[in-house]
């Protein structure tokens, strides 16, 4: 067995194209091996802006044997009455290559047919890998390719050329004008030469002595270290951020880290500006004192280490005053303007198409806000309203506009020093949160109303004009805003109506949307349904307990993840299942009836009354009473949401739920009769739906 190495040497690749582009690559190949019976052991990436790199331990040298049988013509048609082949016979073994005396038989559904064994034996790995490879590196994906020349090869960016090897030997292919071989040249400027690759084992450390560190994990501990060691030098240490450093990584192939100053006058900025403008346009890191507070001073991560230094540090802060001076610039102007004239200007701004402008959209937010405040936090509600009406104002700021990510940020920071009230200042920049997935929720009341107004406006809207995600869309982010109001209530522990909040929303969206309101709020919740199942799946609770679940009711968003942990916990339980069964076929039994029309159906429908005078058998009264016992003792519970406390109350109802159906039957000829053991059924049923759809429960 031997290494394969495949490195694919490019123009610059885009930052953030390596790391998806280095795991569709080992995907890939994987596949490509396993299609074509190539046993292998580890995979590894390795990547630089100019290389992509893969190396496959322990490649077998030839494909593994497969033994194949090939069924011929029947046996009745392939040998005579005497058994002497005819034929039809001697034409299928000269087909398949064999001799007569190869041919087996085999029993078949349509009789005895002529077959046989062959044993295809293994081709050469390097062979295969001829075909392999180049088929892998066109398939490698990206945001964006190009074409040059007058190739049809498209890739994130030209290929310069292609190493390949086998162990110590080249796998020769040509990919449009492009040879394979074992050539790769080292860092740009430091080793411009290429050089020559003798055996897989070699690749690290030969591009190391050529100034280029291909090993990501290695290139990463080296910034890390240099520019923790840098920030000491500057009294300070660097704030932490692990998406900088993730794109820092993969815009060098030999870190030299330099560390520069600015003008103390720039201080006076905020923080996050100075951060942001640092961070986005010219990738440094910032760095805070032992106070915490942000130093004049800057760290870069440059491609190139040069003699002298202190001309290419001399360069980044040249660079960076100007950076500076343009977000002075833009901070000093908006802050002429006042909180009123940015909300104005939003009629300006468009939100969507069929949904009107950001103003028509901060107007629906705020009333909805305010209904959530009044469910949720009366106490709050003025600074709610106050703090949803300008929870868009800064996205008409010059700051905004030069850095979209800072939308609620600077919101926050102009309404503070307009004078507006702490909790609205923070409630605007905390109401974007979560901004990705697993990302903080805000940490004020103020800000999660606000926040869940907003995302809910955004999800009935679409809804409404039929955005709807699709698998491979989701241009508004639509999912994610889902997941975060999911998170926000049950952290928060909101217990208002979420179904009530969805009609609300799409209310106050009236003359926006077409369409019939109802089918919409169900799309909606159906949305909501699918993201819960998909948290509590990550939580590792079992599916059918989630779909059990949810199917029974996703109003309350608390007390469904409640409900989810009490069931689970009863399914931990030796004697669940047979009280799964009973309850099963409660559940069955009325979902029939109320598709055959024996009982009413439909949301919001009562049961048929039960009659205790038409009990015929002491089970029935027995059923009776045990029910309307537990029905009053979890009633409490239900309230205080005790879930677990009321679930296994419920489960005492398994003895006389089984008793009953031992003791009569239930669809009798007597339809009087019939109509009032379904009701009871029914009644029964109706307590099981504050916890779950039991007839959805694996057993």
């Amino acid at each position: 067995m031997k290494a394969l190495l495949i490195e694919i040497v490019t123009e610059e690749i885009p930052a953030g194209y390596i790391e998806p582009a280095l795991e569709a690559l080992a995907t890939l190949m994987a596949q490509k091996l396993s299609q074509a019976r190539i046993e292998h052991g580890a995979m590894e990436t390795f990547g630089t802006p100019r290389r992509l790199a893969l190396m496959v331990q322990d490649v077998a040298e030839r494909q593994a044997s497969v033994t194949k049988e090939v069924v011929g013509p029947p046996k009745a048609v392939a040998f005579d009455p005497e058994g002497q082949p005819t034929r039809a016979a001697e034409g299928f073994a000269k087909s398949q290559g064999v001799s007569i005396n190869r041919l087996t038989t085999k029993r078949t559904a349509k009789g005895e047919y002529v077959c046989v064994k062959k044993l295809e034996r293994g081709l050469a790995s390097r062979r295969l890998l001829q075909t392999i490879i180049p088929e892998v590196i066109i398939a490698i994906p990206f945001p964006k390719s190009m074409r040059w020349s007058n190739f049809g090869l498209s890739f994130a960016r030209p290929i310069h050329s292609i190493l390949a090897l086998l162990g110590d030997r080249v796998i020769p292919f040509k990919l449009e004008n492009i040879k394979s071989g074992r050539r790769t040249p080292g860092h740009r400027f430091m080793h411009p030469r290429s050089m020559t690759i003798g055996d897989v084992s070699e690749y690290v450390a030969a591009l190391r002595s050529a100034f280029v560190v291909v090993d990501i994990a290695e290139r990463k501990d080296i910034i890390q270290k240099e520019i923790a060691k840098a920030a000491r030098k500057l009294g300070g240490e660097v704030i932490s951020d692990e998406d900088l450093l993730d794109t820092v990584i993969h815009l060098v192939e030999y870190p030299a880290v330099s560390a520069g100053t600015f003008d103390k006058a720039f201080l006076k900025l905020p923080g996050e500006v100075l951060i942001t403008a640092m961070r986005e346009h010219q990738k440094y890191f910032a760095v805070v004192g032992s106070d915490h507070q942000l130093l004049p001073c800057f760290i870069a991560v440059n491609n190139t280490p040069a003699e002298d230094m202190a001309v290419v540090t001399s360069g980044h802060e040249r660079v960076l005053r100007a950076r500076l001076e343009d977000a002075r610039f833009f901070f000093e102007t908006d802050s002429k303007t006042s909180l009123r004239e940015m909300v104005e200007r939003l009629k300006g701004v468009l939100f969507q198409a069929k949904l009107g402008t950001m103003y028509e959209k901060v107007c629906r937010v705020q009333k909805l806000a305010e209904h959530i405040a009044e469910l949720a936090a009366p106490e709050f509600k003025p600074t709610v309203s106050r703090a949803a009406w300008l929870c868009k104002s800064d996205l008409t700021t010059q700051m905004v506009n030069e850095f979209p990510k800072l939308q609620g940020v600077m919101g926050g920071i102009y309404a503070a020093r307009s004078g507006e009230p702490q909790a609205v200042a923070q409630a605007i920049e905390e109401h974007y949160l979560p901004a990705y997935a697993g990302g903080p929720l805000p940490k004020s009341a103020v800000g999660a109303l606000v926040s869940i107004a907003d995302k809910l406006d955004t999800i009935c809207g679409c809804f409404g004009v039929g955005l709807i995600p699709s698998g491979t869309s989701d241009p508004y982010a639509l999912r994610r805003q889902a997941v975060g109001i999911i998170q926000i209530l049950l952290t928060r522990a909101f217990t208002f109506s979420l179904k009530g909040l969805i009609h609300k929303t799409l209310q106050l969206l009236h003359n926006k949307i077409s369409g019939d309101t109802e089918e919409i709020a169900q799309k909606v919740l159906t949305f909501f349904q699918h993201r819960m199942e998909h948290l509590l799946s990550e939580e590792g609770f079992s599916k059918d307990v989630i779909a059990a679940v949810v199917s029974a009711s996703m109003d309350h968003i608390p007390a469904v993840r409640k409900r989810t942990e009490a069931l689970e916990a009863l399914k931990a339980k030796p004697d669940f299942q047979p009280l799964a069964i009973a309850f099963k076929r409660v559940a069955n039994i009325i979902r029939q009836a109320k598709q055959k029309g024996e009982l009413p159906s439909g949301e919001g429908q009562k049961q048929t009354g039960i009659n205790p005078d038409l009990f015929q058998k002491p089970c029935e009264q027995d059923l009776y009473n045990a029910f309307q016992k537990v029905k009053q003792d979890i009633s409490e519970d239900l309230k205080k949401g005790a879930f677990d406390r009321a679930l296994l109350t419920v489960a005492t109802l398994k003895q006389p739920v089984d008793a009953f159906f031992d003791g009569v039957m239930v669809l009798t000829e007597d339809a009087i009769v019939k109509k009032n053991r379904l009701a009871l059924l029914g009644e029964i049923a109706e307590l099981f739906t504050n916890f779950a759809d039991f007839s959805k429960i694996s057993t």
